[in-house]
């Protein structure tokens, strides 16, 4: 599957879970919640309308309180497993128990409880014996809005009730669940096709970022004839070596990226230094040094060239610590820039020059090897030696056209191709 194929799918797949999760705890939660309004409503209906027979019966003596014990009887009987009335000052006035729940209500009375403080509706689900009950409490109210008492009973829940509900709460969760899953299905077209428009002006932009990386790069070959083909040579030589020893995917670009212009401060360099057709003296070496922070100082203007700034920087580094700008050894010079070290100085040695005619292959792998431990990094170059020799037979009889079009292959591959 292709790849933005691959990452759509699964970053909806992920949506999904999460969304279908967090909704499916609401709707199971609101169901639930829905579940015990009804059986409460249900409850204090029943509540309500004894509480209101019950209203006359409060406030007489104890001793004249048969007709609300039997009121209490009565309503255990057909409605629940016990009752409590209690008069305006919360004293205990008359109580039932179903006989058939004498069992259950004596554990229930096990359990922590204390009467509500205020005035208003409460309920409380508990469990015992398996079973699950509704203990509710209702105000009993005067005609003036005063409180005559209270009524407490506790209802045993009726399992063909909750699970008409359950079932109720079910359909729901999966009618939500399948609402999210179309809507899920239905996005992906929509998101497939805004990610490829975005991915098309990202990869305008990133090829006009690389065509920029190209065009300074060839900007220094106007000036200075031996630079032309230079820099795709030694980009083609950088990668091959990056490959061999494992760099990452995103160092391999930084490495083209400065690869292509390494030399971009030559630009600030006068002709007479640097097309001179020979040796630089101490003087004009030094002016010749200066093309490393001229460099730094065009790349720093762009944040996409920023990548390059590794090998811009560092190309002159020695792994002894004798090299410019900064005298920088060993590791603590940038992978990228060790790597380049090596190509660059190959490439020079190999190539002809106003000053000097190419070096042949041998001998300029015996300086390479020399050096290795002093100008350049042993393990890196060790590696190079393994691969010089197939690559410089491969570039040195191609066309200065071919090595191009092999290095854009190598810039498809690591700037544009999907993952």
């Amino acid at each position: 599957m292709h790849g933005i194929h691959r990452t759509i799918l699964n970053r909806l797949l992920a949506a999904w879970v999460v969304v279908s999760l967090l909704t499916g705890a609401a709707v199971s939660w609101m169901g639930v919640s829905r579940i015990d309004g009804q059986l409460v409503a249900l409850a204090t209906t029943e509540l309500l309308k004894t509480a209101t027979a019950s209203l006359p019966l409060l406030d007489r003596a104890e001793s004249e309180r048969n007709a609300l014990n039997q009121l209490a009887a009565d309503f255990v009987r057909h409605h629940a497993v016990a009752v409590e009335f209690r008069d305006r000052n919360r004293n205990k006035v008359a109580a039932a128990v179903n006989p058939l729940h004498a069992d259950l209500d004596q554990n229930l009375r096990t359990q922590a409880y204390s009467f509500p403080a205020d005035d208003d509706r409460h309920f409380k689900k508990l469990t015992a014996e398996g079973q699950t009950v509704l203990r509710i409490l209702v105000p009993v109210k005067e005609s003036a809005g005063g409180i005559a008492g209270y009524f407490e009973g506790t209802f045993l829940i009726d399992q063909e009730t909750v699970g008409r509900l359950r079932h109720e709460m079910i359909v729901t969760l999966l009618v939500v669940l399948f609402a999210v899953t179309l809507t899920t299905i239905c996005l992906y077209p929509v998101i497939l096709s805004l990610n490829r428009d975005v991915m098309r002006y990202s990869n305008d932009l990133l090829k006009g970022n690389v065509e920029l990386m190209e065009v300074l790069g060839s900007a220094i070959a106007k000036r200075d004839a031996a630079t032309n083909i230079h820099n795709y040579r030694v980009a083609s030589y950088a990668v091959r070596l990056a490959e061999k020893v494992g760099l990452k995917h995103g160092e391999i670009r930084d490495l083209i990226a400065g690869a292509f212009l390494h030399d971009v401060g030559k630009i600030g360099i006068s002709d007479n230094i640097l097309l001179k057709p020979g040796p630089l003296d101490a003087d004009e070496f030094e002016i010749m040094r200066t093309h490393v922070t001229l460099g730094v100082d065009i790349i720093r203007k762009s944040d996409w060239l920023q990548n390059a700034r590794d090998v811009v920087e560092f190309h002159h580094e020695k792994f002894d610590g004798s090299g410019y700008i900064r005298g920088l050894a060993g590791e603590a010079i940038p992978v990228t820039a060790r790597i380049f070290a090596i190509v660059d100085v190959f490439d020079a040695l190999t190539s002809k020059r106003p000053y000097k005619e190419a070096f042949p292959f041998a001998q300029a792998m015996t300086i390479l090897q020399q050096s290795a431990g002093t100008h350049f990094d042993p393990r890196l170059a060790t590696a190079f030696a393994g691969i010089a020799e197939g690559l410089f037979r491969e570039v040195s009889n191609t066309p200065d056209e071919a090595v191009e079009l092999r290095l854009q292959a190598l810039i498809t591959k690591y700037f544009f191709a999907r993952r």
